[in-house]
Parts: C-alpha cells; sequence; structure tokens
C-alpha cells in the first residue's frame, strides 16, 4: 500500500516538472545582415505573448516562444521580418536575415534645357535672376520697420474735402499680394508618398524630432513604431511635410495624433 502511495507522488511530481519544461519552451538564434554580418542590437518581439528581448553584441537573440508563436525582428534602418515559429525550430537555433532599407536619390527634373545659343540661354537665366532679386528685396522690404509714423486719420467730417485715396493702388496690399505669389510657387507642391518616402520620412522624424514625450508614457521602439505609422496614416505627415521638413510644425502634429492615440491605446507614464 505505501509503493502504491509513492509511486502516486513521483508520478505526479514528474507531470509537474514535464509541464513546466512544456511551459517554457525557449528558441534561439542569431540575427545577421544580409552580408552576413554580425548585427546587433535587435528587437525580438513575441507578438503572441507580448514578450520582448535584445540580442547581444554577437546577433544572438534567445525568447521564450512554443510553436505557431510569431516573432518580430525590428531594426531602424532594415526591413522588418516576421516569422512564425514550427516544431523543429524549438530546439534548433535558426539564423535571421535583415536587408537594409534602399534609399533611393529622388529624381531631378532639368525644368529648363540649354539650346546653345548664348542669347537665348542668357536671356532665361537672367530672368531666373530678375526673379529672385526681386524675392529678396521684398522679403527685405516687408521685414524693414517704418521710417516715418503713419498719419492719425482723425479730421472732423465736417473739414472733410475730396477722399483722394479712393480708386488709389494700396502699395502695401499689393506687395504683400505678390509676397505670396512669390512664396507659394517656390512652396514645394504637396503630392502622395510612397512606401520608400514614407519610410525615409519616418526615419528622418525619429532621428530629428524629440520623441522623449512618447518614452514618458512607457512606450518601447516597438510601440514608438507603431504611433508613428498611426500619425502619418490619420495626419498624412509623409505626404504634407516630407518635402517641408519642420520639427516644429511635425512634432505638434505629433502631440496632436498622440491625443487621439491615447483614447484607443491604454498606456502608462505621467502626462505632460
Amino acid at each position: 500500500m505505501r509503493t502504491k502511495y509513492i509511486k502516486r507522488v513521483l508520478l505526479l511530481v514528474f507531470f509537474c516538472i514535464a509541464s513546466g519544461l512544456l511551459g517554457q519552451q525557449k528558441i534561439s538564434g542569431k540575427v545577421i545582415t544580409g552580408d552576413e554580418l554580425d548585427l546587433a542590437p535587435v528587437l525580438v518581439v513575441n507578438i503572441s505573448v507580448n514578450r520582448s528581448v535584445l540580442s547581444d553584441m554577437s546577433g544572438r537573440f534567445e525568447i521564450e516562444a512554443k510553436e505557431n508563436d510569431e516573432i518580430r525582428f525590428v531594426k531602424e534602418g532594415y526591413y522588418r521580418v516576421d516569422k512564425k515559429i514550427t516544431r523543429e525550430e524549438i530546439n534548433t537555433p535558426f539564423n535571421i536575415i535583415l536587408k537594409k532599407v534602399e534609399i533611393q536619390i529622388p529624381e531631378v527634373k532639368i525644368k529648363y534645357r540649354p539650346t546653345g545659343n548664348l542669347a537665348k540661354d542668357n536671356q532665361h537665366y537672367n530672368e531666373s535672376r530678375k526673379l529672385q532679386s526681386l524675392k529678396s528685396d521684398m522679403e527685405d522690404y516687408m521685414r524693414s520697420p517704418l521710417n516715418e509714423p503713419l498719419p492719425n486719420n482723425t479730421t472732423s467730417k465736417t473739414f472733410t474735402g475730396h477722399d483722394f485715396n479712393v480708386g488709389q493702388v494700396n502699395l502695401f496690399g499689393v506687395f504683400n499680394a505678390v509676397s505670396d505669389l512669390v512664396k507659394k510657387a517656390t512652396k514645394p507642391k504637396i503630392t502622395k508618398a510612397n512606401y520608400i518616402e514614407t519610410q525615409d520620412f519616418l526615419r528622418r522624424v525619429r532621428n530629428e524630432v524629440n520623441l522623449n514625450f512618447l518614452k514618458k508614457y512607457g512606450m518601447d521602439e516597438e510601440q514608438i513604431e507603431a504611433f508613428l505609422l498611426y500619425a502619418d496614416k490619420t495626419r498624412s505627415l509623409a505626404k504634407k511635410y516630407r518635402k517641408d521638413f519642420s520639427v516644429s510644425v511635425i512634432e505638434y502634429e505629433l502631440k496632436v495624433a498622440f491625443g487621439e492615440y491615447s483614447k484607443t491605446h491604454p498606456l502608462e507614464g505621467t502626462r505632460e
């Protein structure tokens, strides 16, 4: 009777140990670039259970996972890789290759092609210089202070004669109108951004815009990346600002987008 009791206890202990081992399965491997060079650090995220680790200085990683879990590998400047774990990969190390994002040089459009006729070509370039000079002179004029005070038009209606200003041109209005036209002509046209242009724009945002206000909410690299994609989609950031990049304007747009984002995505941290 005592022997049977001991066997049952041993079977129960063995079952608990086996369950613990199965529940703590891990996968391991190494992240390399397309040139087979070591890459570190890389963010490794188990999307299925919301766990993440960083690879070491040799690109090696180890993370808890089980069969059919989805693992994501993220590195700035490289294409993201998503992988579903198979049964064979639970106990066998494997390699992940990250490919660098290609940077395309924007096409340069030549608006005027020289003809070889010096008189005609000089006329074209002289007109360009005149336009630049006009723009510079007008901007200097509009920024300069008034040299004389404006007259105080408070004459009594009893002594008011003919209004000589009727039908006259408002010089300040003309200068403002021409200045607006020059600015509109030189401002880049807003066009839809393709995938490469969007990635380049978001990379520039991460490098130049202060994103510390996101980290105060406990957001890691993966969450910040998800938010930037949300902000670009809802505020059309790459479309409007990739050609006219302004750090202060983009930071304001991100904070507006974050106000809506935080309503549907609970975050930790202290609000500003």
